[in-house]
């Protein structure tokens, strides 16, 4: 059961599952801790964060190889036609350039403090880091490498698209708000606030009807927003989020949470959605990249064991079983 919130509450009912369900794991057997996995369907390729590197595989899951020496990584952006990724390296407050080919470094860019999210804009051909510590974007020109701006967010950002015709939305998580960058002027234009919404994180975008997928782990809600001018269409119950993507040939919005399922949203119009189910993934699995030719989705996962109990830290974080580091495939087939 779902509720659409427009002028008055709508219930649907989803009429039909995905089907979706775990296909394979596959291994990757170095140490460290993961955040966003890249998925780029059209050279059939995964990038995932690990540790203090980026660990490529094919979509098959043999090993492509690593790019080293990326100290706190969080994300992978791919600027295909200029055969370059870009790593943010959260510690060492910086972006690593690497060849798609090779995976060698071509670059190192410093950019604001703690970088997380990061993606490739294509209507201005630039690249953003999202900055969590310094609360900021930092906009690098693809054709140079070079920072060319850095807009204040007055807010911890995470996860940022575009629309793909000249804007900007970004998750503002601790102000709860969708922040709106002009990606010609690189300025803050407007601020969206998140009605029901606690600590966005996930975020992605329908281009075609201009709708905003939002996963909010602090309260487990998806809300759904219009682009054009932040007016809150619809709210669902899901899991613990981190990470959202959106397929827009199958219309179906994909939040996953850490407790181990991935909720599922389907677009049934641009002003109409419902929630369709939750498939079982496994605990930690709390990103996810989507292959839009396969239709599949890739999820980063571990093994865990209870984190010791002190008295400086009573809830510790669970610790990983060391060698359990897997990539999960869930589709159809």
């Amino acid at each position: 059961m779902a509720i659409l919130i427009i002028a008055k509450p709508i219930y649907t009912q989803a009429q039909q599952k995905t089907g979706f369900h775990m296909l394979k794991s596959f291994p990757i057997k170095s140490p460290g801790g993961w955040d966003y996995i890249t998925v780029d369907g059209a050279n059939k390729r995964i990038y995932t964060s690990h540790g203090n590197q980026v660990n490529i595989l094919s979509t098959s899951g043999d090993s492509i190889g690593y790019v080293p020496n990326t100290p706190g990584v969080h994300g992978i952006a791919l600027v295909n036609t200029l055969n370059k990724g870009y790593i943010s390296a959260g510690r060492a407050n910086k972006v690593i350039v690497f060849d798609l080919t090779t995976l060698k470094v071509l670059n190192e860019i410093a950019v604001g403090t703690n970088p997380d999210a990061i993606f490739y804009e294509p209507f201005a051909k630039k690249v953003y880091t999202f900055n969590g510590r310094s609360k900021d974007a930092t906009v690098i020109d693809v054709a140079t490498d070079k920072v060319v701006a850095t807009i204040p967010l007055d807010a911890k950002p995470e996860t940022g698209v575009s629309d793909g015709k000249g804007k900007v939305f970004v998750n503002a998580e601790t102000t709860n708000e969708v922040v709106v960058i002009n990606a010609t002027t690189l300025k803050v234009e407007a601020r969206y606030k998140i009605e029901g919404g606690d600590e966005p994180s996930g975020l992605d975008i329908d281009r075609v009807t201009n709708r905003l997928f939002i996963g909010c782990g602090g309260n487990s809600t998806m809300v759904v927003m219009d682009a054009a001018n932040g007016k809150n269409l619809a709210k669902f119950p899901i899991g613990g989020c981190d990470g959202l993507v959106f397929d827009p040939k199958l219309k179906l919005a994909y939040a996953s949470n850490g407790e181990g399922t991935i909720s599922v949203v389907k677009e049934l119009s641009a002003d109409k959605f419902e929630f369709v189910e939750n498939i079982p993934t496994e605990p930690s699995a709390r990103t996810i990249g989507i292959d839009l030719l396969t239709h599949k989705l890739y999820l980063p996962a571990a093994k865990t064991e209870p984190g010791m109990v002190t008295a400086e830290n009573p809830k510790p974080r669970p610790k990983q079983v060391p060698g359990s580091f897997h990539i999960i495939e869930v589709g159809k087939n």
